[in-house]
């Protein structure tokens, strides 16, 4: 810095040292960005509650959950705390958490397939206990998912998967499998939410059928008034199907609310349970109470096996709405190629011939050739060739631009005529596609001072 100030003075300029800014946007040395994936989340009071047992752990230095996307980004120094750490204190909350990708570049999921017996497995793991820099490994047999930490310093993500290839002599073909797209991923809560409020509105019309239609009906109304034992049939009817809707169908509300308690919070569950129990377990008592001294008070069944329905159904829009929010990030993924052809040159540089990769594990430096009409896989320069290509999906300009030699080029992108080879430069989260889901990730998760205070009141 001395040495530089000194030399600007000499040129007859005056010159001083700026202190570092300390909040300058910049994260802190050794401070570690990591995402996760919260399941169980309901109601900003879940939000609130998941956000202070994070901002309350040693090591954090800062912590965003974003409802819509189930998503949490916390900050946090791996020194003190490790990811494992912040999943188990998640979990122990009463939610569930899985880490979906961090800024330390440690861990790849991998796709395996060609693993069919107990011997398979056996091999993978004799493989990769024979790999420099493997650092723990675990196979799920049931989704085919190879998950491995590594030390980055000491093996690539290429070579890992290089190293399990040819240490199995082809038998096994591997794939990485994208964070994103393993997040987006919401269709089966849909379905389920689906299924649960199709089976409560099922068991709840002829609750309100019995209570409101049926008295207009000589036959039904005479049904419904026969005494069977203590209570009349409309009664047990009514009590059966309620039940059904109040402790199989409407569990979850329990769950959630007891999860909420034990946290010392309340949400909207809490709520939901107080009141269809309120309503239901009233309509028990007044039943018992006429069965034992002939005063007949009125029920209210329907009323809690309506309200369950109704909040099931604005779960199931929920679900909707979280999917529609998803979209923006997973139309963004879907941009980048799923593979690219790599270069192969030998020492001397001269090109022996091309091999096909992962998108994924492409590395700064490595040489690419873009045929016409595919993507481009990588932000990077033109070493080799000329053409047009299509960057409207990225920058919105929908004039094709000439691309020459030493020209810059966005991943994602469209090669239009000639074929290119381009030099790689940008990859993982410096590139231009990257940072744009890091844009759209970070609107879905950054607050208004008015919702703060909403979600502060509720």
């Amino acid at each position: 810095d001395e040495d530089i100030k000194n030399a600007i003075e000499d040129a007859g300029f005056e010159a001083e040292i700026l202190p570092e800014p300390s909040n300058g946007g910049t994260k802190p040395r050794g401070v570690l960005v990591g995402q996760f994936t919260i399941g169980g989340m309901t109601c900003a009071a879940c939000v609130n509650s998941v956000e202070g047992i994070l901002r309350d752990l040693p090591g954090v230095s800062r912590a965003v959950v974003a409802l819509a996307t189930s998503l949490g980004e916390v900050e946090y120094d791996p020194t003190v705390i490790s990811k494992d750490d912040i999943v188990n204190a998640i979990e122990d909350a009463g939610f569930e958490a899985s880490l979906v990708q961090s800024s330390e570049q440690d861990k790849i999921i991998l796709g395996v397939a060609g693993v069919f017996n107990e011997l398979d497995v056996q091999l993978i793991e004799g493989i990769l206990s024979s790999l420099k820099g493997v650092r723990q490994f675990r196979f799920d047999r049931s989704s085919g998912e190879l998950e491995v930490l590594f030390d980055p310093e000491v093996v690539s993500s290429r070579s890992l998967v290089d190293g399990i290839e040819g240490g199995s002599k082809g038998k096994f073909k591997l794939h990485v499998m994208n964070p994103y797209a393993r997040m987006t991923t919401k269709d089966e809560e849909t379905l389920i939410m689906f299924q649960l409020f199709t089976s409560s509105l099922f068991l709840s019309i002829p609750v309100f059928l019995i209570r409101v239609v049926c008295p207009h009906i000589p036959l039904l109304d005479a049904f419904l008034l026969w005494r069977c034992g203590p209570f009349l049939m409309g009664d047990w009817l009514k009590w059966a199907l309620v039940s059904v809707v109040q402790f199989v169908i409407g569990k979850r509300f329990y769950v959630a609310a007891g999860r909420a308690l034990r946290n010392g919070s309340t949400n909207m569950d809490v709520l939901v349970a107080l009141g269809t129990s309120a309503s239901y377990f009233y309509s028990v008592g007044a039943l018992l109470y006429g069965a034992i001294t002939g005063f007949w008070s009125p029920t209210y069944f329907e009323t809690s096996s309506m309200l369950i329905t109704f909040v099931l159904l604005g779960k199931y829009l929920e679900c909707l709405a979280k999917g529609k929010t998803s979209d923006a990030i997973k139309k963004l993924v879907e941009l980048a190629p799923a593979t690219a052809l790599l270069v192969v040159k030998d020492n001397g540089g001269n090109i022996i011939g091309e091999r096909e990769v992962d998108a994924l594990l492409i590395q700064p430096g490595d040489i690419l050739k873009v045929l016409p009409g595919a993507k481009l896989p990588a932000d990077g320069v033109v070493v080799w060739g000329s053409s047009y290509v299509n960057e409207s999906m990225v920058t919105g300009e929908s004039v094709p631009v000439s691309k020459e030699v030493d020209s810059p080029v966005i991943g994602g992108t469209i090669n239009l005529h000639g074929a290119l080879h381009i030099k790689a430069t940008k990859i993982g989260s410096e590139a231009v596609l990257s940072q744009i889901i890091g844009l759209v990730e970070t609107a879905q998760m950054s607050k208004a001072p008015i919702q703060k205070f909403a979600d502060f009141v509720s």
